[in-house]
């Protein structure tokens, strides 16, 4: 389980072996606590587990699905990445929570500077659409943000300059490939309204 909260991270490479690959990457500065071998790492949003450690150095096993899926596949070295930590309990959380379960891919479509800020334009399919809501939660790329404006056929959010300066935004441009996950309640009530809204369900006394 995530919040949002990301740090900057550097590819170092990216390996495939067969069906599957590698990625290694190092973060910007130490963690605050050890990373040991197992643990769970958000990169760009993706749960991913370290495999191997070699001194600040991360590496990840990474089914090639996965690859397919979110823009991983499409990251080389020196290409910067998001990188979260899992929660621990007592945690603060200061986004939301997130997974690390991809939902699919948006694309930067629009991006406008705002006085100091910056409005991004993210075009994304229907059904990402329908699990979100103005004002609702949106991961992007593993980034805790809010979604300001909706439209037909996308969506759009608005970015200070710290998440500029802390996250791998500062890098989108037109055309560039993001990973999406909505929030997880509005997924819990997608999935109830499929089965009826929960009509047919009767409590026995």
């Amino acid at each position: 389980m995530f919040t949002g909260i990301v740090r900057l991270g550097r590819v170092e490479s990216v390996e495939m072996q067969g069906a599957s690959g590698r990625i290694t990457v190092t973060p910007d500065r130490p963690w605050e606590e050890k990373i040991v071998l197992g643990d769970s790492i958000a990169v760009n949003g993706a749960c991913l587990t370290v495999a191997a450690m070699d001194d600040e150095k991360l590496s990840f096993d990474v089914l090639t699905e996965t690859f397919d899926k979110t823009n991983l596949g499409e990251k080389c070295s020196g290409s910067i990445v998001n990188l979260e930590r899992a929660l621990a309990m007592g945690d603060t959380l200061g986004g939301h929570i997130v997974t690390g379960h991809v939902d699919g891919a948006g694309m930067i479509r629009k991006i406008t500077p705002v006085d100091r800020d910056f409005k991004f334009e993210i075009e994304c399919s229907k059904d990402m659409l329908m699990l979100m809501v103005y004002k609702g939660s949106i991961s992007i790329d593993g980034i805790s943000l809010t979604v300001a404006e909706l439209l037909d056929d996308g969506f759009i959010v608005h970015i200070i300059p710290h998440t500029m300066e802390e996250t791998d935004m500062s890098e989108f441009k037109l055309g560039t490939k993001v990973n999406l996950e909505a929030d997880i309640l509005g997924k819990h009530v997608q999935r109830i309204l499929e089965f009826g809204g929960g009509q047919n369900y009767s409590v026995q006394i």
